[in-house]
């Protein structure tokens, strides 16, 4: 399985948020700590905001947070309003299926168990736990919001 960068800025966004709850984040903030786009960070979390997740702030001095308990959302959930079907294999989705093993494909079964073992991790995982070992999550943040440079960021 591979998520799209979307997806992993998006749980990079809500991670960073639940490390400073109940504080709001600021997009500039999701930016520099993880060296993405602006333009991305600001339609995920337009996104996610639509979505229930976050709730925004817009001006000066805005930003966005988390709208409920990081206890309470759910990674598998993330993934599937980003990513939206996990169709790993053509034949998962019957509109656009050509393949004329539908049915009988032990492959097709195969993936498809996977995915389910997939998601179900992702299903019993939450932002709570993701942001757990917050000290050490921020420790290596902080350096970055301040403006100093890890040595691995400045080949990029």
């Amino acid at each position: 399985m591979k998520l799209t960068a979307y997806t992993n800025y998006a749980l990079r966004s809500l991670q960073l948020a639940a490390l400073r709850s109940p504080e709001l984040v600021r997009v500039d903030d999701v930016v520099r700590v993880h060296g993405l786009a602006r333009p991305h960070i600001v339609k995920i979390v337009h996104e996610l905001g639509q979505a229930g997740l976050v709730e925004t702030r817009r001006g000066r001095g805005g930003g966005f947070r988390l709208a409920r308990p990081a206890e309470e959302i759910v990674v598998g959930n993330v993934i599937r309003l980003t990513e939206g079907p996990l169709d790993v294999v053509e034949c998962f989705n019957p509109e656009k299926n050509t393949c004329p093993l539908i049915g009988i494909c032990k492959l097709s079964r195969a993936l498809s168990e996977a995915t389910k073992a997939f998601m179900a991790v992702l299903d019993d995982l939450t932002l709570a736990e993701i942001a757990s070992n917050k000290s050490e999550l921020l420790s290596r943040i902080t350096p970055i919001e301040e403006g100093i440079v890890w040595p691995s960021r400045r080949a990029r």
